[in-house]
């Protein structure tokens, strides 16, 4: 199948920048402390973002836009909106800072398959996250490890714990739009070979990251980029078993208890 064939072809493209992307986009904590060592909320500088605790990051997925590829592999890339674009997979913490990145999935992906494909779950599956979470929206299947929001909830508690689910999950929106702001080229529809792509995704988290560690300004586009926002996921029929959720429900029910 050309989509494999592509899908090898960026994995290799990804060598020159392996070994920096490695010291600046690290699941592990930055400090080397234990993952089982965590805050009481999802906090940034001893400021409680959000009332949600023990959250190691927040993912989601995000479109690049490209030009079609060729005829053979074109229609891979067309996303729900009818355009063509690579989907980026992207965890952050509350510093805004990138925990992982994966950008080697066709646009017409889901952000599930490409979460289910990803070294990070085999990373999740071994519980090397300790007792954190991440958090991702109804796109994603609910886990011990990764946390949804409530499709319909009904008591006082699942309504604050989806209130400060969504707060928190915008932390992730907003290290989108500072990274596309700060490359325009990430809002713009690229047109460069694909083995390429994936080497410029890569490199411009990496120096989002770096900007972000040395608290360098924000600085305006010098031109102007379309308005982005991120894709309404499909919702996924959570179909997983009650063990999944039980985590969720303990959390709703010790934490968030009104």
């Amino acid at each position: 199948m050309q989509f494999r064939r592509w899908q090898r072809t960026a994995s290799r493209s990804t060598k020159p920048t392996d070994g920096i992307s490695t010291l600046f986009i690290s699941t592990t904590p930055a400090s080397g402390e234990p993952v089982s060592d965590v805050p009481i909320a999802f906090k940034c500088r001893g400021t409680s973002v959000t009332r949600f605790p023990r959250v190691h990051g927040v993912i989601d997925g995000t479109h690049i836009l490209i030009q079609s590829p060729n005829s053979n592999v074109g229609e891979e890339f067309r996303n729900r909106k009818g355009t063509f674009s690579i989907n980026v997979q992207v965890v952050c913490n509350c510093k805004l800072v990138f925990l992982n990145v994966v950008a080697r999935w066709p646009g017409s992906t889901h952000d599930a398959t490409i979460f289910n494909h990803s070294d990070l779950k085999d990373y999740c599956e071994q519980g090397r996250l300790g007792n954190r979470w991440l958090l991702g929206d109804s796109g994603y299947p609910c886990t011990p490890y990764l946390l949804t929001p409530l499709l319909n909830p009904n008591t006082p508690s699942e309504q604050s714990y989806n209130e400060a689910h969504i707060k928190t999950r915008n932390t992730i929106e907003r290290c989108i739009g500072v990274w596309k702001r700060r490359f325009p080229i990430l809002s713009l529809k690229m047109r460069l070979k694909l083995e390429n792509m994936q080497s410029i995704i890569i490199a411009t988290a990496v120096l989002h990251n770096i900007a972000r560690t040395m608290n360098l300004d924000e600085i305006e586009p010098e031109i102007s980029i379309p308005e982005t926002t991120q894709e309404e996921n499909v919702i996924v029929n959570d179909n997983s078993p009650i063990l999944n959720m039980s985590e969720r429900q303990l959390l709703i029910n010790n934490y968030f208890n009104v």
